[in-house]
């Protein structure tokens, strides 16, 4: 087995802004509303990984104000979905947030752009799990990988937030899940700048 596979399923895996919102998505709006979440994850981690192997991860390594942008954009993306997340209630209902649904494709697609995880995760696995193929079969090779494992992941995360949301019936535990959940997506967001 390539240990590609192995490094990019712990590395997506792991708890990150994916995972913390669609493990939210589903106990908030169940599985069925969720499938486009997880597959425009599943889309969007492929394509940034793909572009990654191809060179854009050295071009934002090369150029720190380019770098710090990102982080600075991804952090405040971060911080404001953590803020709507404490402030919503079960079901799609929120407090004043507007968000009574789950996110779109393109939504959860773009997300990766900024998602500083995926990054990190796909500059590593470009760098370190590269193979002797040419530049465009090797970012296939990768983003297969990260697509096709994430896909997995994320399905698993948003069937792990259903059976939550069966725990999560009183005011006071939906209260407390989502105080959890904000805190971890906002540390994450936190967490850019030590990269």
């Amino acid at each position: 087995m390539d240990p590609l596979y192995l490094f990019v399923f712990a590395g997506l895996f792991s708890p990150g802004p994916n995972v913390i919102l669609i493990t939210a998505s589903g106990a908030r709006f169940g599985m069925r509303r969720t499938v486009p979440h997880i597959l425009g994850v599943a889309a969007g981690v492929g394509v940034t990984s793909a572009v990654t192997a191809l060179g854009i991860g050295a071009v934002l390594l090369a150029v720190p104000a380019l770098k710090l942008a990102l982080q600075v954009v991804a952090a405040a993306w971060i911080l404001w979905m953590a803020w709507r997340l404490l402030r919503s209630r079960p079901g799609g209902g929120g407090a004043g947030d507007g968000r009574e649904r789950p996110f779109r494709f393109w939504e959860a697609v773009l997300f990766q752009w900024v998602n500083p995880k995926v990054w990190a995760v796909a500059l590593a696995a470009a760098s370190g799990y590269a193979s002797d193929l040419a530049p465009l079969p090797e970012a296939a090779r990768i983003a297969s990988a990260f697509s096709g494992i994430n896909l997995f992941v994320c399905a698993f995360w948003a069937f792990a937030g259903t059976l939550l949301a069966l725990l999560l019936r009183t005011p006071a535990a939906w209260r407390l899940f989502t105080t959890l959940m904000a805190g971890a997506l906002a540390l994450s967001g936190a967490m850019i700048f030590l990269a």
